[in-house]
């Protein structure tokens, strides 16, 4: 006689979160908050602008960008604005709770091909959560590269990520960093309007750049058009183009782009691979 054997009796490792302590809890802006995480196997590697699923008991799951040092594998750093119920549920966890993790998931910059060229680095909002272990990595190895640019743009003053990674960032000979708001009061010294309009102000040259972009997709949609004005080549120009994600591991179907799953083959995508469906609003 043949025994059935029950389909998935042990579950697959991407398929269950893990539990998850919570080490430490900061605040980054009203809306905004940064955990710092035990990993479940007390070591964690990943790829800059990779993501995990983060999973509030008895709330659900949500997909997460790393935000951490590439170098600490003994923290897994997630920046969560609250906007929903999980994400709420998230920010109001506190050192000592816990959470469920998957992960990592996706594919990361790839910061090899900017080997020996500018680099210009993009961000709006809190596209800079993704951004920032590029940026640590690219400082670490800072003799590998060209000039570097920093350009990040939020809707306030009160809403400006990483307060003190920016100007520990900037007080270096080596980079440049520039902040810009939409709206400010008399009390703001920096920039004011669209992080678009710094790019030409950079101080790169374009036909030898890689640009790494990340934030809502208008502010993407008007920098690749102003990158493209001056001269970056449309293959040398990345996205993270995150996308209803729900699985993480392209079953569910929600995540569909043209022919791309964001979570499989994304979040982040060469410009020139994705340029027809990426220009077609709302798809």
């Amino acid at each position: 006689m043949v025994t059935l054997q029950p389909v998935c009796a042990v579950p697959l490792d991407w398929s269950v979160p893990r539990a998850t302590a919570v080490v430490r809890v900061r605040r980054e802006t009203p809306d905004t908050w940064t955990l710092y995480l035990r990993p479940p196997d007390g070591v964690f590697a990943f790829e800059p602008g990779q993501f995990n699923m983060l999973y509030a008991f008895g709330v659900g799951e949500v997909p997460i960008s790393i935000s951490g040092d590439p170098s600490q594998a003994d923290l897994v750093v997630h920046t969560v604005r609250a906007v929903g119920a999980v994400t709420t549920a998230l920010s109001r966890l506190r050192a000592g709770q816990g959470l469920g993790l998957r992960g990592p998931f996706g594919t990361g910059w790839p910061i090899q091909e900017a080997e020996g060229k500018d680099v210009l680095v993009v961000a709006g909002g809190i596209g800079l959560a993704p951004l920032r272990p590029l940026v640590y990595l690219l400082l670490r190895q800072r003799q590998r590269y060209g000039r570097v640019a920093i350009l990040y743009g939020a809707r306030t003053p009160q809403d400006v990520l990483y307060r003190a990674d920016l100007q520990r960032w900037r007080a270096r000979l080596d980079v440049r960093v520039e902040v810009t708001v939409d709206r400010a009061g008399r009390d703001w010294r920096g920039w004011v309007g669209v992080v678009t309009r710094l790019i030409p102000r950079a101080g790169i040259e374009p036909g030898e750049t890689v640009a790494f972009l990340c934030g809502p997709e208008v502010m993407m949609r008007f920098a690749v058009r102003e990158l493209e004005t001056l001269g970056v080549p449309r293959q040398a120009t990345f996205l993270s183009v995150e996308r209803n994600m729900m699985c993480a591991v392209g079953l569910c179907g929600h995540c569909q782009f043209g022919g791309s799953f964001v979570c499989r083959q994304g979040p982040v995508f060469r410009y020139s691979d994705i340029e027809d469906r990426f220009r077609v609003r709302e798809l």
